[in-house]
């Protein structure tokens, strides 16, 4: 098993911060709702059930927008590994793109089938598991173009 490299090292630390930008940008567009919110009612009690859910809405499709987004560069990014983990980023990336599908004709959550929910959690739940299977891979595999770049052939000098 190999050490890990600073490419992998990278590559976790790009989807940490990914995943950490994505959540302060949801927080931000909560704090924005909020203060725009309780500046036209006044009242920090009352809440308006229509607005949070169109702000629930515009949250799950900027998240699945994203998801897929980092979905379709891995898939791209991943070419020459394993078939396996290939065809579970795949997977992943279908996963988003039928959730964000969703989540985009939605107008209120009662237009959601009644499945959404409970298989988003499920779908998540197994995207997290392929990303920790592939970065495990990548930590003990990693791929020797990664270190010394594409092969070429070179002319020996006389």
């Amino acid at each position: 098993s190999g050490l890990p490299l600073p490419q992998i090292q990278a590559f976790r630390q790009g989807l940490n911060q990914k995943l950490q930008e994505g959540l302060e940008k949801l927080h931000q567009m909560w704090l924005d709702w909020r203060k725009k919110f309780l500046k036209e009612s006044g009242d920090e009690s009352s809440t308006e059930p229509e607005e949070m859910e169109s702000l629930t809405l515009l949250m799950a499709r900027t998240i699945t927008q994203q998801l897929q987004l980092a979905c379709w560069k891995m898939v791209v990014a991943l070419q020459g590994l394993p078939s396996s983990l290939q065809s579970k980023v795949k997977e992943s990336l279908g996963a988003t793109r039928e959730l964000y599908a969703a989540f985009s004709v939605a107008k209120s959550l009662q237009d959601l089938p009644s499945s959404v929910m409970t298989q988003s959690q499920r779908k998540l739940a197994a995207m997290q598991e392929y990303m920790e299977e592939l970065l495990d891979y990548l930590k003990n595999n990693t791929p020797l173009s990664w270190l010394v770049g594409p092969f070429s052939p070179r002319e020996l000098e006389g």
